[in-house]
C-alpha cells in the first residue's frame, strides 16, 4: 500500500532589526507549498551595505520565535538546515534538506545594521 505524501506548508516572513537607519528586506518566495522530502530554499535580500550579521528564526503557530542560525559571513549548517550569507551581495539563503511535516512554520530573517 502506498503511503500518501504529506504537504508541508512553509510561510516565510522577514524581521528587520532597526538600529539607526532604515533598510529594505525582501523575501523570495513569500510562501511555499512543498511535498514531504523535497529540498527547500528561502532567500533574504537586504539593502544596507553596513549590515554586520544575519540570523534565521522559525515560529511555529501560537508559539514564540526559535533561533536557527547566526551568520557573519560564509555558511553554517545545523542538521538539515544550512544557510549562506554573502555580505557583498547583501543576500542570504536558508536551505532545508528533505523537508518534513514538522518543518511547517513561519521562517524569519533578521538583519542587524550598524
Amino acid at each position: 500500500m502506498e503511503k500518501p505524501l504529506m504537504t508541508s506548508l512553509i510561510t516565510m516572513w522577514f524581521l528587520l532589526k532597526w538600529v539607526s537607519c532604515q533598510q529594505r528586506v525582501d523575501q523570495n518566495p513569500p510562501f511555499l507549498s512543498v511535498q514531504e522530502g523535497e529540498n527547500i530554499t528561502m532567500n533574504c535580500s537586504y539593502s544596507d551595505r553596513n549590515s554586520q550579521n544575519l540570523q534565521w528564526y522559525r515560529q511555529d503557530p501560537g508559539k514564540g520565535l526559535t533561533f536557527l542560525l547566526y551568520l557573519a559571513s560564509g555558511s553554517k549548517e545545523e542538521g538539515r538546515f544550512k544557510s549562506t550569507l554573502s555580505r557583498n551581495d547583501r543576500h542570504s539563503s536558508l536551505h532545508i534538506t528533505a523537508s518534513q511535516p514538522g518543518d511547517s512554520a513561519t521562517y524569519l530573517c533578521a538583519v542587524e545594521a550598524q
